[in-house]
C-alpha cells in the first residue's frame, strides 16, 4: 500500500533522477537482458541501439514520480503504454520481472542515497504503477476477446497479397489461417506483428498502422522499408524481401489510442513520409460513411517516387469534400497541388478550418513538432492537435 511516507520520499528523488538521467535506464535495460535475455523476443532491440527507448523510459519514470500524488495527470500516457504493452503480449509477470531490475539498478547506481526507506518506497511505488498497467491491460485484453472475431495471445495470419504503393512502402494484406472472422478496429488504431526473421537470435515484434477502413475478413498494413548499414530496420527490411504471398505471421488484436473522433466538424489530416498510413483508413472510413464535412489531406515526401497512395487519394474526390495539397522537398515539380520544399501551411492558411477543424498528425518527429509549432501560430488550439508517433513516446 503506498503511503504519504512513500510519497514524499519518491518525490525527495526526483532530483537524483535527474542528475542521472538515461543512465539509470539504460543501466536497467543492459541488467535485465544479461539476466533475462528471453525478453529480447519482446523489446525492439534496435531502439535499444539508437538510445529511443531508455530514453522514453527514463522520461516516463520521471513523470510518474512527479505526478505520483495527482496520477490523473498522467491517464492519457497510461492508456498510450498500455495499448502498446497490449500489442506486445506483455504480460502480469513481466511486471515482477521489470520491476526486480528496476529496484536493483537503482541501489547499484546510487548506493548511498538508496537507503531502506527509499527502497520501501519505490518498491510500493513500483507495485501502484504495475497494478494499473495489469489491469488496463487485463481489461483491454478482454475487451478484445470478448468481441466478435475477436482472439487473445498471438493468432497466425498468412500473407494474402503484397503490394509497392511507392518506392519504400509496400502494403501486406494479413487474412487468418483459421479461416475465421476478425475483430473491428478504430481508424488510427495499429496491428502488433510478430515474426521470426531467419537468420535472426530472437522473434522481432513491431505495430504497423492499418492502412484501409475495417472489413471483417483480413488486415492491411503499409510498411516503410527503414534505415541502411548498422540501423537497418531489421522487420521492414525482411517483410520487404523475404516475407512472400502464402507466408505466416502471429498478430495481436488492433491496439492504440491515435483513433479518430468523429465530432461532425471539417477533419484534416496532415502526414510526413510513411506517417500517412493511419490517414488512409481515417480516409477510407471518411468516404464509406460519405463524411458530409469538409476534409483536407496534406501530405509531404521526399519526391514523387516516394508517394504513396497518390492514386487512391486522389480517387476519393467524388466520395468527399476533399481539397489535397502535397510538398515534395527533393524536387521542383511543375505538378499541379503539388508545393516544393517543406510543408510550409502559411500558403495555404486560408483554405483551412483554422477555427473549427480537428488535425491529425503523424510522421517523423521532427517533422511534427515542426508542423504542430505553424498550427500553434495559426491560432488552433493545442486541443483540436492530435497526433501519432512511430516508435518510443515522447512529446510533440
Amino acid at each position: 500500500m503506498l503511503s504519504q511516507q512513500h510519497i514524499d520520499t519518491v518525490k525527495a528523488t526526483i532530483p537524483l533522477l535527474a542528475s542521472a538521467g538515461p543512465a539509470i535506464t539504460e543501466h536497467f535495460y543492459q541488467r535485465m537482458f544479461a539476466h533475462n535475455p528471453e525478453l529480447k523476443h519482446v523489446f525492439n532491440m534496435t531502439h535499444q541501439r539508437t538510445g529511443g527507448q531508455p530514453a522514453a523510459l527514463f522520461n516516463a519514470i520521471a513523470a510518474y514520480a512527479t505526478h505520483i500524488d495527482n496520477l490523473e495527470v498522467l491517464t492519457g500516457a497510461v492508456m498510450r503504454i498500455a495499448h502498446k504493452h497490449t500489442s506486445f503480449n506483455i504480460q502480469p509477470d513481466q511486471y515482477d520481472i521489470v520491476g526486480h531490475h528496476l529496484i536493483e539498478t537503482l541501489r547499484e547506481l546510487a548506493p548511498d542515497a538508496f537507503t531502506q526507506d527509499v527502497e520501501e518506497a519505490w518498491v510500493a511505488a513500483y507495485g501502484q504503477l504495475a497494478d494499473i498497467f495489469i489491469k488496463v491491460e487485463g481489461d483491454l485484453y478482454a475487451e478484445r476477446a470478448g468481441q466478435q472475431g475477436g482472439w487473445k495471445d498471438f493468432r497466425r495470419f498468412r500473407v494474402a497479397s503484397k503490394t509497392p504503393e511507392s518506392d519504400l512502402v509496400t502494403s501486406f494484406v494479413f487474412e487468418p489461417v483459421d479461416g475465421g472472422a476478425v475483430i473491428g478496429y478504430q481508424p488510427g488504431q495499429y496491428l502488433g506483428v510478430k515474426l521470426h526473421p531467419k537468420g535472426n537470435e530472437f522473434d522481432e515484434i513491431r505495430q504497423y498502422s492499418l492502412s484501409t477502413t475495417p472489413n471483417g475478413k483480413h488486415y492491411r498494413i503499409s510498411v516503410k522499408r527503414e534505415g541502411t548499414g548498422d540501423i537497418k530496420g531489421v522487420m521492414s527490411n525482411y517483410l520487404h524481401d523475404h516475407l512472400k504471398v502464402g507466408d505466416e505471421i502471429e498478430a495481436m488484436p488492433p491496439a492504440g489510442d491515435f483513433v479518430f473522433k468523429d465530432k461532425q466538424t471539417p477533419v484534416v489530416l496532415i502526414s510526413g513520409g510513411v506517417g500517412l498510413t493511419p490517414m488512409q483508413a481515417i480516409l477510407d472510413t471518411l468516404a464509406k460513411q460519405q463524411y458530409s464535412h469538409p476534409v483536407s489531406y496534406l501530405h509531404a515526401c521526399a519526391h514523387q517516387g516516394q508517394h504513396s497512395f497518390k492514386e487512391h487519394v486522389n480517387s476519393l474526390k467524388g466520395q468527399l469534400n476533399l481539397s489535397i495539397h502535397t510538398w515534395y522537398e527533393q524536387a521542383n515539380s511543375e505538378e499541379d497541388g503539388v508545393l516544393n520544399g517543406m510543408m510550409q501551411l502559411e500558403a495555404i492558411k486560408d483554405s483551412l478550418p483554422l477555427t473549427d477543424g480537428e488535425f491529425y498528425l503523424c510522421g517523423p518527429v521532427g517533422f511534427m513538432m515542426f508542423v504542430k509549432q505553424q498550427l500553434l501560430t495559426l491560432g488552433v488550439e493545442a486541443d483540436r492537435i492530435h497526433y501519432e508517433l512511430f516508435g518510443p513516446h515522447q512529446e510533440v
